[in-house]
């Protein structure tokens, strides 16, 4: 088999990004983040807590110590708040799903590129040892 392109590899890995983005998990995720765009409370308790950073980048900026505090508790408590939300929630819970999907993505595209070379050169698997490592350990590398 000829080898592939980087140009055919990145090809590839835009239409698996596409199937990626028609799944189940890439919807609710959607889904969540339109419902917690719309929601008026959820957006007046961000733009508080925007807020309320910007004053405590001052406060910090002109030493005003407590000052600081007080808007870093406000801003505990908002984001606290928010946190409670089941709408929070769900979109945190689809930020997660869709990550874990990246992930196992990620880690068996891994696997399999390192199972191939492993196998492609004669090595061990069950030990995680291409060829070369193989032979080099039982004592058949070509240095001497």
């Amino acid at each position: 088999m000829a080898p592939y392109t980087k140009d055919e590899i990145v090809q590839r890995a835009r239409e698996l990004a596409n199937m990626i983005a028609e799944t189940e998990e890439v919807e609710f995720f959607k889904r969540a983040e339109a419902q917690l765009n719309e929601n008026q409370k959820v957006r007046e308790m961000i733009a508080s807590i925007k807020s309320l950073q910007k004053q405590a980048v001052n406060f910090q900026h002109y030493g005003k110590t407590e000052a600081l505090k007080q808007v870093e508790a406000k801003i505990d408590a908002i984001q606290a708040e928010l946190d409670e939300l089941p709408i929070i929630q769900d979109f945190q819970e689809s930020q997660v799903v869709v990550n874990d999907l990246l992930q196992l993505v990620a880690s068996t595209i891994s696997k399999h590129v390192t199972d191939h070379i492993i196998e492609s050169t004669g090595g061990d698997l069950l030990r995680g040892e291409t060829g070369s490592k193989v032979r080099a350990t039982n004592g058949m590398g070509s240095c001497n």
